[in-house]
């Protein structure tokens, strides 16, 4: 996020796209409905799905999955078409306008409205009308937005609607993505990323290779970057990779194409799995080892704002279980590595010296201050939002970007778009919300959410067992007959192993981050009949 969760009382109005945030981001959802509901704060969503906050929403767009891109730049079109973007904040602090205007330009609300199927196109003038008023307007979106092939594209899309209407370097503004998990954000500050060191320093200086090598006792370090997730299992099929470490991770489950997941996982001649529970992926391991759950844990978690906060242990360990860091120092040992981490603490010392964004914080000031990175210096008090003043690489960046359909279309035979997501009671694959005995009270089984007039096309009712195909595979699961998601368009929550959504969805990716699309696949519903016995009856 540029910016910070506990400004949003400090904005005058907020888009939401491809984030259902009271369901996914609770907490931030709740404070979001604050300022709408109780103090008339502004609001437009885009989501194939009637989310809880389209309720209250001033414009509502119920856009076809995987045309984030079309509705951004149609929104764009009007701001620029009408002169409404904020001139100074454009030619002083950005560049490439003149391209993006020129794309821009066929990109007009009728244009728009066809490509995304929304009914209206005024509505697209009306909300580019009403979010240039809006100083400064909030931007907030997760893996609704980033889930495709074309997800790069759709997060610089982003950027260019904030940077056209000035609303970044500025409280109350920006472009702020929600993480999927508490510390999404931190894994990635800390190098859990193919081509980068800690803090984003490139694989492939040398001046990082050498300040890194020295810190770790490492010999050199290779200089090109690694592979994505999605690489990885292409290359363990072709027998490239022959063996694999997934630690707190559930791939069976959350990704895309399960059956190429697993043929890639039974390839391996090594398969080692590091977690809490024995998951749908530690069964295909050959070696399971036991880590600690996060109340046994101490440290820190960076979490979705950029705010390092620390964790307590509260409970004692169970059983033979390890912390996380503890393990992987023994296996480093036994490798050659002379490391010799004491606790936790003595890890974050290393983090402040190889990682200048955190070099400013300590365990005294982490329990005293709200620090947000960057925090260079003891005395800096940390960075509440980004790009005051200037952008770090000087001049923003305005990019003509093109709309382009998902890798999967509909046809005959798949005639309906499957999106996946998550709902309130349960967390990603269920790893642990499953194991919790009222969270799946309350929400025990999986369902495919489908519209009204879809399901009658397709003679189906509440509460039936229907079979939901794609070119990859077929679930059997419930249908959940509603009025809240757009005709043609199908939804299926992936924590649910015994209907496991990622048996359908499609496994291709941007080219450039690598993301699947699991956001957006062709599928076939149809009624699972009662078989009849012999002598006619049903069974």
């Amino acid at each position: 996020m540029t910016n910070s969760i506990r400004e949003i009382p400090a904005s005058a109005g907020y888009l939401i796209i491809g984030t259902n945030t009271t369901e996914n981001h609770p907490v931030i959802g709740s404070m979001l409905k604050n300022e709408v509901i109780n103090k008339g704060k502004k609001l437009i969503v885009a989501d194939p799905r009637r989310i809880e906050l389209a309720r209250w929403a001033d414009y509502y767009f119920p856009i076809a999955p995987g045309t984030n891109i079309a509705l951004l730049n149609g929104l764009m079109h009007v701001i620029v078409k009408e002169g409404l973007y904020d001139r100074a904040f454009v030619e002083e602090r950005c560049e490439g306008f003149g391209d993006l205007a020129k794309t821009l330009e066929k990109y007009t609300p009728e244009h728009v409205a066809g490509i995304c199927g929304l009914a209206n196109p005024q509505d697209i003038v009306g909300a580019a009308r009403l979010m240039a008023g809006l100083k400064p307007m909030a931007l907030y979106y997760a893996m609704g937005i980033t889930q495709f092939v074309s997800g790069v594209n759709g997060v610089k899309s982003t950027a260019n609607l904030q940077m056209l209407l000035g609303n970044l370097g500025v409280a109350g503004g920006g472009v702020n993505p929600l993480r999927g998990q508490s510390n999404v954000q931190g894994a990635c500050d800390m190098g859990g990323l193919p081509n980068v060191f800690p803090a984003y320093q490139p694989v492939t200086v040398e001046e990082n290779r050498a300040k890194f090598a020295a810190a770790w006792g490492s010999g050199a370090l290779p200089d090109k970057p690694g592979l994505t997730l999605m690489e990885m299992f292409n290359q363990a099929i072709a027998g490239n990779i022959k063996a694999l470490y997934v630690m707190g991770e559930n791939p069976v489950l959350s990704d895309p194409d399960q059956h190429h997941v697993i043929e890639a996982l039974e390839a391996l001649d090594l398969f080692v799995v590091q977690d809490i529970f024995m998951t749908e992926t530690a069964r295909y391991a050959d070696v399971v080892l036991p880590a600690y759950g996060f109340l046994e844990k101490a440290g820190t978690v960076t979490n979705t704002e950029r705010r390092v906060q620390p964790m307590h242990r509260v409970l004692e360990p169970w059983g033979q279980s390890k912390d996380d860091w503890w393990i992987i120092m023994q296996i480093a040992r036994r490798l050659g590595a002379d490391w010799d981490y004491k606790d936790a603490e003595a890890i974050f010392e290393e983090i402040r010296r190889v990682t200048p964004s955190y070099a400013g914080m300590t365990y005294a000031r982490l329990e005293e201050e709200l620090l947000q990175w960057p925090c260079p210096t003891p005395e800096h008090p940390g960075t509440q939002f980004l790009h005051k003043g200037k952008f770090s690489r000087g001049q923003g960046l305005l990019t003509a970007i093109e709309f382009t359909p998902p890798a999967e279309g509909t046809d005959p035979d798949f005639p309906l778009i499957l999106t996946t997501g998550r709902i309130l009671e349960h967390f990603h694959t269920g790893t642990m919300s499953r194991n919790s005995r009222v969270l799946d009270e309350l929400a025990p089984e999986a369902f495919v959410e489908m519209n009204r007039h879809d399901a009658q096309d397709h003679d189906i009712g509440d509460g039936e067992v229907v079979a939901v195909s794609s070119r990859r595979g077929s679930i059997r699961i419930k249908a959940r007959v509603v009025d809240t998601i757009k005709p043609g368009v199908v939804f299926i929550p992936f924590h649910f192993a015994e209907a496991a959504a990622n048996v359908l969805t499609i496994g291709a990716y941007d080219p450039v981050a690598k993301i699947p699309e699991l956001k957006v696949c062709a599928c076939a519903v149809e009624k699972v009949l009662p078989l009849t016995d012999t002598a006619g009856g049903l069974s």
